[in-house]
């Protein structure tokens, strides 16, 4: 398979990577690093991006940015860096990607545990989250010429066991799951 990893230089990145890397032809993209340049906040990035590497058989996004601060520090612009840069940005990649990715093809986002179990200081974090969870399980059920869709949320990544990340990754990339909010580090 020829798959698009974003994030690739990022802490789950650097973990899946490698892994993937023994059976499949992957491409690496960063905003600072890989080997195509993308800024996925950017439409025009993520076209050209697209326009630079052809087809692709799965795109994973590893990246995304969200604020955590307490309630009564939070603003509007806080609240829209995760918005945009992690929400908008994934939204955006399965919108331009679908017109690169292979039939039965599959794209995993990137959300977290704070989407469903927030804790003191993270609403800025729940919203993205949450919003991304919500946006996979719609857009699972209108995905077209067999294009799945799954998104991975994990605790922190230093208290999950780095085969259970593996293994939620793998299961969204090669196997037929869809819709799918794959949970890595807690229940």
């Amino acid at each position: 398979m020829k798959i698009l990893i974003i994030g690739a230089n990022g802490h789950i990145g650097k973990i899946i990577t490698p892994i993937l890397q023994q059976r499949h032809e992957i491409i690496t993209a960063g905003r600072n690093s890989g080997d195509v340049s993308v800024d996925i906040s950017s439409v025009a990035s993520l076209e050209n991006l697209f326009a630079q590497i052809g087809t692709v058989d799965a795109a994973v996004c590893a990246a995304g940015d969200s604020i955590t601060s307490d309630l009564l520090s939070m603003t509007d612009e806080k609240y829209f860096t995760g918005v945009q840069q992690k929400l908008l940005a994934q939204i955006n990649l399965v919108i331009t990607g679908l017109k690169h990715i292979s039939d039965n093809g599959s794209f995993t986002l990137i959300s977290g545990k704070m989407g469903e179990h927030p804790t003191k200081g993270s609403s800025g974090k729940a919203v993205a989250n949450g919003a991304v969870n919500s946006f996979v399980l719609a857009a699972a059920l209108e995905m077209p010429r067999g294009v799945r869709i799954n998104v991975i949320s994990p605790s922190k990544i230093t208290d999950i066991a780095t085969e259970d990340l593996i293994n939620g990754y793998l299961k969204s990339i090669t196997t037929s799951a869809n819709g799918g909010i794959i949970r890595i580090g807690y229940n």
